[in-house]
């Protein structure tokens, strides 16, 4: 395998574009990975859930006119599904509520609402049934919400560096939440091991051999999200700056948009940490590749070192730039945004994909590259509110 070498300093922002990205309508090898009929059954069933809402689409008028742009878009997910706060409520939500209805199916032959079972309606035939999955925060969070709401128990693993406010945030929505010594990667793979061990269901946001089925519904969901910022949006949007991690949101989006817009959907950015880039060093090796974790970064739901394989046969087809940006610059931007008129309450990942977008309008060199202008329509996903209160405070110098 040929790789690239990336030497260019951390200091810095980095960036790889794809070679391999696919022009013209959603391919149908790809229905493999995410079809239509999955984003579009998972849209309408979230949208009958109890207490659902669309989050707002917020337009950054300063943040556009600093970047010599026409507009800067702000989906702002920090109001989606109190207690949760984040977009994970649509991914982690939908797979717990997939997985339960069909459990109830098997044994009454019928499929349940979210609303039913939400009402406790099905609770004798979900008894000793136990969902489980590994999180930095915010996915575990999604879960331990799912499953108190529907009514199975739940198990979290977490790594070294998931703070102790977020390990408890779990815990008060009624998560049992094990902490180990290694990194996320390390605590997926407990996760799984633990599960098998003991019965329980894995409900992850990352795929594995054998481990699809739910990974995909996981993805299925965040469409909900995709689905609402196309019919908040009247003017084609020509750029959207999204989040990686392990690849489910960012694949997600970028599905959902290639599916209903075709050849006029946006060109796709994808943005990591430099400290967990693996998504990047994947589209400079043209295939899935892994990243040894030697730093945690402070935007903590994003620090992962492996790529979620069914994500990444998106991505591989489906996005156009993979950059990674360096962590001195999401504290700053938190501030901004908390200074907004409305504030916006933004958590240590949430601004990501906003601040790749800034460091990517301040190079020129990059804007030709990915041609961005005084014309540009740019959209980035503000994923989670202030799910660690304490340190949004100490990060911001006020409450949320």
């Amino acid at each position: 395998m040929n790789c690239k070498n990336n030497s260019e300093s951390r200091s810095q922002i980095r960036h790889a574009a794809n070679p391999a990205v696919l022009r013209g309508a959603y391919p149908r090898v790809l229905h493999s990975a995410l079809s239509p009929k999955d984003g579009e059954r998972a849209a309408a069933e979230i949208a009958k859930w109890p207490q659902y809402a669309p989050t707002p689409l917020r337009t950054l008028r300063g943040i556009a006119k600093r970047a010599n742009v026409k507009e800067v878009l702000y989906k702002d997910e920090s109001c989606r599904f109190p207690p949760v706060k984040s977009f994970k409520a649509l991914g982690g939500g939908f797979a717990c509520y997939s997985l339960l209805a069909e459990k109830v199916k098997e044994k009454t032959g019928r499929k349940p609402s979210a609303a039913e079972l939400a009402a406790g309606e099905c609770a004798a035939h979900l008894r000793g049934v136990v969902v489980c999955a590994a999180t930095d925060g915010n996915h575990g969070r999604a879960l331990a919400w799912s499953a108190q709401k529907f009514g199975c128990e739940c198990r979290i693993f977490i790594h070294a560096a998931v703070s102790e406010e977020r390990k408890l945030a779990m815990e008060n929505l009624g998560a049992h939440v094990v902490r180990i010594r290694g990194d996320y990667d390390e605590s997926v793979r407990r996760a799984a091991s633990e599960s098998e061990a003991h019965g329980w269901h894995v409900v992850s946001d990352t795929s594995y051999e054998g481990y699809e089925d739910i990974p995909r519904k996981v993805m299925a969901g965040y469409c909900a999200m995709a689905d609402e910022i196309l019919h908040q949006t009247n003017a084609p949007l020509t750029h959207v700056f999204l989040q990686g991690g392990v690849g489910g949101l960012a694949a997600a989006i970028c599905f959902w948009l290639w599916h209903k817009l075709g050849e006029n959907r946006p060109r796709v950015v994808v943005a990591e940490p430099d400290a967990a880039d693996c998504l990047l060093q994947s589209a400079l090796c043209g295939e899935a590749r892994a990243v040894k974790i030697r730093e945690e970064t402070m935007m903590a739901g994003l620090s992962c070192g492996e790529p979620s394989p069914l994500a990444w046969k998106i991505l591989h087809s489906g996005a156009h730039d993979f950059v990674a940006i360096p962590d001195n610059v999401i504290a700053p931007l938190m501030r901004e945004l908390a200074s907004e008129s409305p504030p916006v309450e933004a958590g240590e990942s949430a601004p990501a994909g906003l601040a790749a977008f800034l460091q990517v309008a301040a190079s020129e060199s990059l804007r030709v590259k990915m041609r961005i202008n005084s014309d540009s329509r740019i959209l980035t996903i503000g994923t989670e509110g202030a799910t660690a209160p304490d340190l949004y405070k100490q990060i911001v110098g006020r409450a949320s």
